[in-house]
């Protein structure tokens, strides 16, 4: 398991526990997701029993307390472990982020009773989670949901559909929220919905541009009742615990996305020492050398803004909201363009499927959309500068 003991810093240094939770997660990648990522992608297939072997070295609760079987750990550790992760798989690795973010919410806002009935089995993923908020009118303006939530005696009564919801049909888990009150954020509540209830139904498996080793389908709710114990936290709550969610999560899709684009420079880098032009490596070519040398600084300034992101998070600054859309935003608009042009700099070759820069370049795309469009990262930015 790994190991919980070190103190967040706001250095922008590693400590040696970090340094050893990083490791271990790029050497697994290495190991049980590059290896496979291709042929996960071309055959749509989620790899479960892989993502629980890591589960089985702490991945699957990274910052779940200890007490129900998680690991503890920081969010500044967690983006260097999905930053890691996603080396091998940055599909794979984002529908981990999604688990660990909704696992995480019932640990910080579920009764005791809520934590030690689910998150032991979603820390070893032999439970998976997914989190239900965008709706088929409902994306960027969450407040405006129309799922319904209507108490009847001790079960709430859903009625109502959810879109793109990560892992859905696969999972065991939903963290759903649906309106039990009036309009607005403040009608909003949040519930622990087990995937067998009866009246949930689920869409087709969706056909995406990447991120097809992980299913996305619609989740539809029918008169499906949940137990009122199964609400997490106070009714009307349910905004506040949703968008707590994604500050967090905004910063896992980044580190993701900095994964995935470590990852195609690290091809690039091994390509062009091989590949000759001209009599030359292309390494040798002082045009590339410089878009070496821009791609690997947009590398580090995306990781500084990232780790700077999460160290605010686990100190409970302020600022962090701002901080968290702003590193989401710069990092997933700079790794895209980072994986992009490792895609030009293999020429041709990289267009290819068994070069794995295409499928880097479709995967890191949907991050520049997800927990919050980047439009919408510049907007929570602008109302803090500007003082709404």
């Amino acid at each position: 398991m790994l190991d919980s003991s070190q103190v967040t810093s706001p250095q922008f240094l590693p400590d040696a526990d970090q340094i050893a939770a990083r490791d271990m997660a790029r050497a697994f990648a290495d190991e049980h997701f590059a290896p496979h990522a291709l042929a996960w992608d071309e055959a749509r297939h989620f790899p479960v029993a892989e993502m629980r072997k890591a589960a089985a070295l702490g991945m699957g609760g990274i910052f779940i307390g200890e007490d129900v079987g998680g690991s503890g750990l920081s969010r500044l550790t967690a983006t260097l472990i999905f930053e890691a992760l996603a080396t091998g798989c940055p599909t794979v690795a984002a529908y981990m982020s999604i688990h660990n973010m909704t696992a995480a919410l019932i640990d910080a806002f579920g009764t005791e009773e809520q934590r030690q009935n689910w998150l032991p089995k979603l820390c070893t993923m032999e439970l998976l989670a997914s989190y239900c908020l965008t709706e088929p009118a409902v994306g960027s303006d969450a407040a405006a949901l129309t799922t319904r939530a209507v108490r009847d005696g001790d079960h709430y009564v859903l009625n109502g559909q959810k879109q793109f919801i990560s892992g859905a049909g696969s999972g065991d888990l939903y963290v759903v929220m649906a309106r039990s009150g009036g309009e607005g954020a403040s009608g909003i509540s949040a519930f622990i919905v087990p995937g067998d209830t009866p009246g949930i139904s689920f869409g087709a498996n969706e056909r995406k541009m990447g991120w097809n080793a992980q299913p996305t389908r619609a989740v539809i709710f029918q008169d499906a009742r949940v137990p009122a114990g199964n609400r997490l936290g106070e009714e009307g709550f349910g905004f506040k615990i949703a968008m707590a969610g994604l500050d967090g999560g905004r910063l896992n899709i980044a580190a993701c996305s900095l994964g995935g684009a470590q990852a195609a420079l690290e091809k690039t880098l091994a390509y062009m020492k091989e590949r000759k032009a001209f009599g030359k490596r292309l390494d040798e070519f002082q045009a590339l050398q410089f878009r070496l040398a821009d791609m690997a600084t947009a590398l580090e300034a995306s990781r500084a803004l990232l780790w700077r992101a999460a160290a605010a998070l686990d100190r409970g600054e302020a600022n962090a909201m701002q901080l968290s859309a702003m590193a989401k935003r710069f990092v997933t608009d700079s790794c895209f363009d980072v994986a992009n042009q490792a895609l030009q700099l293999h020429g041709g070759y990289g267009y290819l499927s068994e070069y794995g820069i295409e499928k880097i370049v479709r995967d890191l795309r949907v991050h520049q959309i997800l927990e919050g469009t980047n439009e919408i990262m510049r907007l929570i930015v602008a109302r803090q500068l500007v003082g709404r």
